[in-house]
């Protein structure tokens, strides 16, 4: 059920109607969030259901016994084997064959022959996610943050809640379970909002469809590229994974908006970052918030040994991505940039001073820069193809020259970037969606766009972490 097919839209319409105003009592919707959450689980595979109320009712039942025990070592016990259950299930279904495949290229290396392996295994959509969810859960009634629940469904409901299931925003259970305990009333603001969100996300889930183009052309080449053709693919995947995501968030905080229920932010115009610093506290806020309060802190923070605990978080948010080598690498050229631009801003203070629009734009340029080399890496299959295209974008090795054809490709490419951009700048203006005059007309415009450019219900790029 992609959020651009029609499918999704009669489930959600048939599920709006049945929350709304046949569910009368707060059990009833509770019951009704599992029961339809799980159906939206299994039209990507039944198989993965149990998989997914597994590590659900054992993170519930784990909660139980830490909030009433006092014992401190049983409780740390406790949250061992949630961290071990949760990382243990993540581990094995997506990173078995990696780990697998890395030990047999070694042991070749050192001269050992062993048979390679063949076993391949299904990836649940939205592991990566849902485990995050239930594991902060335990996490934070182990530090008594957070109250167990006593009942299942409620839990179950905010871990399964279908609009952030498969990719996300990473929602703490903190986040939504004082919201299912409440339940209160849908507000007009919260519908305004809510399809404003809505008509911005497929219309940046189109743009990403039209930017796969140039980028696939790139990164499946075989040959060296032209410096014109490197920069229109990389630009390319820099627009196509901003507008892929970011509208997948924005229709998923949309729905559960016209449901009653507000999600937090994943995103905040991240390509005007002024810094890499800047930049992931734009990108990704879900990932990269849980990544300091689970990791990032608990190893030291800024405390102790500040840099190493940049690039073990960033290493590891790498690794969150995908089991390829190449985010790894991802993860760990973005802390070596979090770790410069740190010891830059200590010894020079003044680098944090923005005296004037051109000083503004110029760090923009250089963060967007950074980060589109980081993208590179991110989406190259292996290593030699990132490299072939980051040597096609500073070293051209293909004389060629320039025709219209490319020009308007890298034009329009540039235009789906500031266009993404603009549309999520004014989704967030509180004065539009307090003129409904102007409003309708932006919702209207947006989804007309998106139904005249085609919405062929391409996958979203986070289904596969």
């Amino acid at each position: 059920m992609l959020f651009n097919t029609a499918l999704f839209w009669l489930f959600f319409a048939a599920f709006f109607v049945a929350f709304h105003f046949a569910a009368r009592t707060r059990v009833a919707r509770l019951w009704l969030v599992v029961g339809g959450s799980l159906l939206f689980y299994a039209a990507w595979d039944v198989r993965c259901v149990p998989l997914l109320l597994g590590t659900a009712l054992l993170d519930f039942w784990i909660a139980l016994r830490l909030s009433r025990s006092q014992d401190e070592l049983r409780r740390r016990v406790l949250l061992a084997l949630s961290i071990a259950a949760n990382l243990g299930v993540l581990g094995f279904f997506k990173y078995a064959r990696f780990f697998a495949d890395s030990g047999h290229g070694l042991l070749g290396a050192l001269g050992v022959t062993v048979p390679e392996p063949t076993f391949s295994l299904l990836l649940p959509a939205g592991i990566s996610f849902y485990t995050f969810q239930s594991m902060s859960y335990t996490i934070d009634v182990y530090r008594r943050e957070l109250p167990a629940r006593e009942r299942p469904e409620e839990f179950l409901a905010a871990v399964s809640f279908f609009p952030h299931l498969v990719a996300g925003p990473i929602i703490r259970a903190s986040v939504l379970l004082p919201q299912f305990e409440k339940m209160e009333a849908l507000r007009w603001e919260q519908v305004q909002r809510g399809y404003l969100l809505i008509a911005v996300g497929l219309l940046k889930k189109t743009v990403a469809d039209l930017l796969a183009g140039p980028a696939d052309s790139l990164f499946s080449a075989t040959s060296a590229p032209s410096a014109l053709e490197a920069w229109t693919g990389a630009l390319a995947f820099t627009g196509q994974i901003y507008a892929d995501f970011s509208g997948y968030t924005d229709i998923a905080i949309g729905v559960a908006l016209l449901l009653g229920f507000v999600l937090p932010p994943n995103f905040d115009l991240p390509y005007l970052a002024t810094s890499p610093i800047d930049f992931w506290r734009r990108w990704h806020l879900s990932l990269s918030t849980w990544l300091r309060d689970y990791l990032y802190i608990p190893l030291g923070g800024n405390r102790n040994h500040r840099y190493r605990n940049l690039l073990i978080t960033m290493l590891l948010g790498g690794l969150w991505h995908g089991a390829n080598w190449t985010f790894v690498l991802w993860g760990l050229y973005h802390g070596l940039l979090l770790v410069v631009a740190h010891v830059l801003v200590g010894r020079f203070p003044a680098l944090k001073e923005t005296p004037s629009a051109a000083v503004r734009w110029a760090k923009r340029l250089g963060t967007i820069y950074l980060v589109v080399l980081g993208w590179v890496l991110f989406r190259a299959e292996s290593l030699p193809a990132a490299l072939r295209v980051l040597k096609g974008m500073h070293v051209p090795t293909v004389a060629s020259v320039f025709t219209w054809p490319e020009v308007l490709t890298l034009l329009f490419v540039v235009a789906g970037l500031v266009l993404c951009h603009v549309a999520s700048a004014l989704a967030e203006r509180p004065g539009l969606r307090q003129r409904s005059f102007v409003l309708w007309p932006v919702v209207a415009a947006c989804m007309a766009v998106a139904m005249a450019l085609g919405m062929p219900g391409h996958n979203f790029i986070y289904f596969q972490f």
